[in-house]
Formats: C-alpha cells, structure tokens, sequence
C-alpha cells in the first residue's frame, strides 16, 4: 500500500513539472524610463498578448518624449503600431522602435496597434 502511495505521488509530482515546463515565460518587465541630457524622456513599452504595458503615460505641458516599443508577443495584433495619427510602424519581435512625439499642452495622445484592438494612452496633465 505504501509503495503504490509514493508512486501515485512520485507521478503526479511529475506531471506537475512538466505542465511547468510547458508554460511560457512571463515577458519582462518595460525597464524605467529615462530622461535624455536635452530633457526627453524616454519611456519603454512592452507590447505583449496583454496589450501594451504601460498603456498609460503621463506627460507634462509640451513635454518631448520618446515611446520606445518592443515586441514581445507573436500575435498578428502587435505586429504594428500607430501614435496618433502618424503612419502605423511594423514591429518585429524583441527589436525596440522609436516614436518621438511632443505632449499637446493638454488633452491626450492615443497610440494603438494595426488592428486597434490593443490601446493605449499619454496624458497631459
């Protein structure tokens, strides 16, 4: 009785591995931004199955910065993105693409993918 015990536990411990093992790694993380010596600020952003990460960036009053997106998904949904009304940019995986925009001195700049199902946003305030 014992030994079929340990080896229904001794299996299932297995299987739990592997379903472990299948599982896909979590993206990581968009890295800090960064503010340039000229006073723009770069931001990262993560473009995953999730949509983007962040999708909300406060800007102040005219403030110039840099939207630094990579890709970090397989879906045809993250393959492109557009700021504004700017061209729709391609997006190849894990290759960082650079939009520099200028902040309105209020309302928002909306940025989405090609299809505009992922959304996200920069906020004057």
């Amino acid at each position: 009785m014992r030994c079929e015990l340990l080896a229904i536990a001794v299996a299932l411990a297995l299987v739990g591995c592997e379903k472990k093992a299948d599982k896909p790694a979590a993206p990581p993380p968009p890295a800090a931004p960064t503010v340039a010596a000229d006073g723009t600020r770069s931001i990262p952003i993560n473009v995953n199955d999730e949509g983007f990460d962040p999708a909300k960036i406060t800007a102040k009053p005219g403030e110039k910065l840099e939207l630094v997106f990579t890709r970090r998904t397989k879906s045809a949904c993250g393959a492109q993105v557009k700021v504004a009304d700017g061209p729709v940019k391609e997006l190849a995986i894990g290759e960082p693409v650079t939009i520099a925009i200028t902040a309105p001195p209020s309302g928002q700049i909306a940025f989405a993918c090609g299809m505009d199902m992922m959304t996200g946003v920069v906020v004057v305030n």
